[in-house]
């Protein structure tokens, strides 16, 4: 049906030139022959009127009206003309083809009317007289005083002209219908020329349409289509070369995907599924691909909030959740341009018992290492003063300090260690935050004094309580506060607590060495010291920062380090009210 129609389209609109413009042509022309004909023969009709006038004029000016008539009579033989002669009054004097007695007045006819006014004018009208249309010249024969005394008009009967224009045309339409029979001819096999190669062209699109991407085009007319066909050609070739290069990747990418040992699901920005590997259908235990919403197949706890965090707030998510009996790291990332989400979920099981197997090895140790090290440094203490030699002291100082050192370690991994366990629960109580930070700054007020240092604190006013752990609270900023003086030599440790949007910030400032580039992603690291060399003399275990991110963390806070190294650190915590 389109096939027709477009060919009925291109046939149609030929068919209709080819009928108009002739038609148009064969008016036109008639009515410029008729024009110029009547145009021509006023001419000659205005110079036989002029030639007329002056023997007219003789018989009039001598008042001869019979003279007049019988001159009007002979000469009538000799022109096609109707000759007329009309006096001031319109009455007719004399006519050549009928009784001027019987005439009625022509005073108001338009021709004499205007030869009484002195002109010559050439009109054509319908004549009551004749019954038929004429086409007159009237002119003003003049008397003896130069007036218009009497008119002079000849005319012609149009009807002639009208019969040689009705012969005309009849020819010049004979010549349109053979015009337009071969127009039409014409006109379908041109529709037909252009018609076939589109035809061609549609069902080679249908083709390619189809999969078929080598269907081609043949056209040898040398026109705008064959470079049209070309075109296509050329186009259906270099896209079943990206199709075969897509259907390639793709499949690279489908054995990449099926491959990977961790578990993958895509998602759109509804919840459909668009994509899952064999991997993550062993976790989930079904088939979720073209399951509709991933809710409707795999639904652990805290997958959904993975998900739902990673579509709505457009930002990745990275959770520890257990499924199955298992513990998995989900990573789910938005991709901006298709709005879909990605996760892959890594089995770190074997890791996080190995984790789980190396705090309780440590928190073993460190409870069997804590009476032995008391029981070291006890006795060292009572045998200082038994100790009479200068070497022997050396020797007793160094066990002491080694011994102090090693308590403290297993101090702060008993610490960490029991802040580690899933169970820890914090005290809930009202927290001064402005009574802490004082508390801890008097405790290292002579330890700064003592290097030169100062300690500032300021405080916004009616900043109110948190709901924490005093205690532990203390212990986080004593761990911080502790390092800022040990790590400065010149300056001071500014703290500083503000209100901030739905809690408390506290920052901690120092002058000291600060931190080298690259140390920051490690600063809250076990056992990370920026100097360990320093660390070493001052003591310094390298866990007094773990735990008190720890800490801040448990009060569902955030701490964060800036530093450049040879001006100082800033540690920023915000705890929520």
């Amino acid at each position: 049906m389109i096939k027709k129609r477009f060919f009925v389209k291109i046939f149609s609109g030929y068919f209709l030139a080819a009928i108009i413009l002739p038609l148009l042509i064969a008016l036109f022309t008639v009515s410029i022959i008729r024009s110029h004909y009547l145009e021509t023969l006023g001419a000659g009709l205005k110079a036989e009127t002029i030639i007329l006038e002056t023997k007219t004029g003789e018989f009039l000016r001598k008042a001869d009206y019979k003279g007049l008539r019988d001159y009007i009579g002979i000469i009538r033989k000799d022109i096609s003309a109707r000759i007329t002669v009309v006096d001031r009054d319109g009455i007719v004097i004399a006519d050549s083809d009928s009784d001027y007695r019987s005439m009625e007045n022509h005073i108001y006819r338009p021709e004499i009317a205007a030869a009484f006014s002195g002109l010559t004018e050439t009109v054509i009208r319908y004549s009551e007289s004749t019954g038929t249309e004429m086409l007159y010249c009237a002119m003003p024969v003049k008397d003896e005083n130069g007036a218009a005394a009497w008119a002079l008009r000849t005319s012609y009967y149009v009807s002639g002209v009208n019969a040689l224009i009705n012969s005309l045309l009849s020819r010049i339409g004979a010549v349109t219908i053979l015009i337009v029979v071969l127009s039409l001819v014409a006109a379908f096999f041109i529709a037909r020329r252009i018609y076939l190669p589109v035809k061609r062209l549609a069902a080679a699109s249908r083709e390619m349409a189809s999969g078929n991407f080598g269907a081609r085009v043949v056209i040898h007319e040398k026109n705008e289509l064959k470079d049209l066909a070309d075109a296509f050609n050329e186009l259906g070739a270099e896209i079943g070369k990206l199709i075969a290069e897509l259907t390639e990747k793709n499949t690279q990418i489908n054995t990449i995907v099926s491959s990977i040992a961790e578990g993958l699901i895509v998602v759109d920005e509804k919840g459909s599924v668009i994509l899952v590997n064999s991997s993550f259908k062993k976790i989930a235990g079904t088939d979720c691909a073209g399951s509709g919403f991933y809710w409707e197949c795999f639904m652990p706890p805290g997958f959904n909030g993975v998900l739902e965090s990673a579509l709505k707030k457009k930002k990745n998510c990275i959770e520890q959740l257990e499924i199955n009996s298992r513990v998995y790291l989900c990573s789910a990332t938005y991709m901006e341009n298709s709005g879909h989400a990605a996760m892959i979920m890594y089995d770190i099981t074997e890791f996080k018992e190995l984790e789980r197997i190396k705090k309780d090895f440590v928190a073993n140790v460190s409870h069997e290492l804590k009476t032995p090290l008391t029981a070291i440094k006890g006795f060292a203490e009572t045998l200082e003063p038994e100790v009479k030699t200068a070497d022997a002291k050396r020797y007793l100082e160094i066990i002491k300090n080694n011994t102090e050192r090693l308590i403290n370690i297993v101090s702060d991994l008993l610490t960490l260690s029991e802040l580690e366990q899933p169970d820890v629960v914090f005290n809930g109580e009202e927290a001064d935050i402005e009574a802490v930070i004082k508390d801890v700054a008097r405790i290292f007020e002579a330890a700064a004094k003592k290097k030169g240092l100062y300690v500032k604190t300021s405080f916004e006013p009616g900043m109110g309580r948190i709901k924490g752990d005093t205690f532990r609270l203390e212990q986080a900023l004593v761990n911080i506060i502790g390092n800022a003086v040990k790590y400065t030599d010149s300056g001071g440790v500014e703290i500083s607590a503000a209100n901030a949007e739905g809690g408390i910030e506290i920052k901690i400032s120092d002058t000291g060495c600060g931190i080298p580039e690259g140390g920051l992603e490690r600063v809250f690291e076990r056992f990370y010291v920026v100097d360990k060399s320093r660390s070493r003399k001052l003591g310094g275990t390298g866990l007094g920062l773990s735990i008190a991110k720890h800490i801040i963390q448990l009060h569902k806070g955030v701490i964060k380090a800036e530093s450049e190294k040879g001006k100082g650190s800033v540690f920023t915590i915000f705890l929520p009210k």
